[in-house]
This record gives C-alpha cells, sequence and structure tokens, in this order.
C-alpha cells in the first residue's frame, strides 16, 4: 500500500488541543516556543506508529481494496450501491447504524450499544472522521473506515471505553438520509444521539 502522509494537518490539531488542555495563556517565551517543538516531534511519532499499525490492518486484509482518503484516514466498501449518486450533504438528515472496534477487531461498542443514530449533516459534533466518511456513502452502503487517534476521540478518549490517542475501526451503514424538512431555529442539537460515546471531539 502507498504510504499517504498527512503530517501538516494533523499535527496542527494535535498541536492545538496539546497546548490548550495542558498549558494556561501565557505570554509567548522561549520555554512555551520549546513545549511547542517538543509537541510536534512526539505526535510526528505518534502519527508515524498510528499510521503503521492501520497500514498493517490493511495489508493482512488482503480481500479487501482500501482507498486513502485526503483527510488522513483509510476505508473499504463492504456494501457498495452503484445504482445511486447523491450522498449526503450539509443540512440533510442522515439515518445510520454503526459499530466501533480495535485495530484489533475487538468490539468495544456494538450497534446494540449505540442505537440507530439521526444525524444533522454537518450540523452535529460527532466524531470528525465519521463526519467527512458519511458524506462519502450512498444511500445502503456499508463502508468500514480505519480511523487514526486524531480523527477519532484524540489523546483524551471518550472517558469511557476508548483510550487515549487510539485509533478505531468504525463499520457503518447508511440506511438512508434526506433534506430536513424541519422548522429552523437558531438552536442546533449538539449532539447525534444520547449513545453516542462520550466526549465528541470538536471540528
Amino acid at each position: 500500500m502507498k504510504r499517504i502522509c498527512f503530517l501538516g494537518v494533523a499535527i496542527m490539531g494535535f498541536v492545538f488541543t496539546s497546548c490548550s488542555q495542558q498549558q494556561a495563556r501565557q505570554p509567548i517565551s522561549h520555554s512555551s516556543g520549546t513545549f511547542i517543538k517538543e509537541s510536534i516531534q512526539r505526535n510526528k511519532k505518534l502519527i508515524a506508529n498510528e499510521e503503521s499499525l492501520i497500514e498493517a490492518v490493511i495489508n493482512k486484509d488482503t480481500a479487501k481494496t482500501y482507498v486513502a482518503s485526503a483527510k488522513g484516514y483509510w476505508y473499504r466498501y463492504d456494501v457498495k450501491n452503484e445504482q445511486e449518486t447523491l450522498t449526503p450533504k450539509k443540512g440533510d438528515v442522515a439515518y445510520f447504524d454503526y459499530h466501533i472496534s480495535d485495530l484489533e477487531g475487538k468490539i468495544i461498542y456494538s450497534e446494540s450499544d449505540l442505537k440507530p443514530q439521526v444525524y444533522h449533516v454537518d450540523k452535529q459534533n460527532i466524531m470528525m472522521g465519521l463526519r467527512d466518511g458519511i458524506k462519502l456513502m450512498k444511500k445502503g452502503e456499508k463502508v468500514t473506515f480505519l480511523f487514526p487517534s486524531h480523527m477519532a476521540y484524540g489523546y483524551h478518549g471518550d472517558n469511557d471505553k476508548i483510550g487515549t490517542n487510539q485509533p478505531l475501526i468504525c463499520t457503518v451503514t447508511l440506511t438512508d438520509f434526506k433534506p430536513d424538512t424541519t422548522t429552523k431555529t437558531k438552536a442546533e442539537p449538539k449532539t447525534a444521539t444520547k449513545t453516542e460515546p462520550k466526549n465528541q471531539p470538536e471540528n
């Protein structure tokens, strides 16, 4: 597999979240500059390691073809819909089921744990990788995504079953999507459902 590197965007995200969580705001100083440089180096190593782990999973799965996303994750089609052409766009309501596994295939959250999801596309705070990946799918498709931690729950995990800097496998079935015909209000929903894993990262 051709190895695709997305260090630029990913590292900046890591540095931003690391700095915002680990340090209070301070005047720019030599020490803070050193901290940022050290964070960049740590994040380079972390991302490279996660890419290697994901690459190993893909190399073992010789029966499937994986696609490298421009956003820094990989995916394969388990069920592909060749008849449809439309994909969800901002403002649509997407209905999907999914489960989350670790890179060894061990289930972390099952479909029954997570329940059927009702998601207002790009208007709710869900996992960054899913937010992008769902917009690639057509009705009836089932896709397995391999997300490095910066496209999942980052260094903080979900404060429950998903650990720190944990890459994830998410298998998603998009059962339907349609335009949102409900009356628009100023307040937008913050989470897709109450059964989403906790601590969704901001996008």
